[in-house]
């Protein structure tokens, strides 16, 4: 499997307990992947491969770990079921996915909805600048955001789609999500530092 390819494109992956316990240097992580059903195991190796590839800029140390640990947390959700309201484990809207990471991993709250969202935070203009964590930010339907996802590093983001859909990895850099786009904040505190 090559770096390129999403989190998602190697479902036959099967996480052993080396895996299980790479996944976090936060034991709060590693509990959390033990409690999630097994679908999420399967991704353990995408998620170590991710996290280790968040670019080539190194933010301070501090800053590193919430990146991780928000990450971490991000990616034992694949394969969650969407939920129009959804806010837990049980099933997620793209808010409720977003609010549910940052609050659960790094106790941010966040607005409830996408559109107050884009509202929050340092705005990034330039698609070249964003790092692991900035906060990804679509139109559907034209001009007014309505959906939000969490971006990853190396051009993808993770999200809840749409009702039939699970929790999953999308390219930012092509294909439907890359012209919906619309604009990127960086959430205080788990970013690099603007300079």
């Amino acid at each position: 499997m090559t770096s390129a390819l999403p989190a998602i494109a190697s479902p036959g992956l099967a996480a052993d307990s080396a895996d299980v316990a790479v996944m976090g240097s936060a034991s709060q992580a590693v509990t959390d992947a033990a409690m999630l059903p097994d679908r999420n195991l399967l991704f353990a190796s995408d998620v170590n491969q991710l996290i280790a590839s968040q670019g080539s800029a190194t933010p301070p140390a501090e800053q590193s770990g919430r990146v991780q640990t928000l990450l971490q947390r991000a990616l034992a959700l694949l394969g969650t079921p969407y939920r129009w309201g959804g806010t837990s484990p049980d099933g997620f809207d793209c808010s409720g996915l977003v609010g549910y990471v940052f609050r659960s991993a790094l106790g941010i709250e966040l607005p409830r909805v996408s559109r107050d969202m884009a509202n929050q935070g340092q705005l990034i203009s330039d698609r070249t600048a964003l790092t692991a964590g900035d906060l990804v930010f679509f139109s559907r339907r034209g001009k007014r955001v309505d959906h939000v996802g969490i971006y990853m590093g190396e051009g993808r983001f993770l999200h809840a789609p749409r009702t039939g859909k699970d929790v999953q990895v999308d390219s930012l850099s092509t294909g439907y999500w890359s012209g919906k786009f619309m604009q990127a904040r960086r959430v205080a505190g788990i970013g690099e530092v603007a300079g």
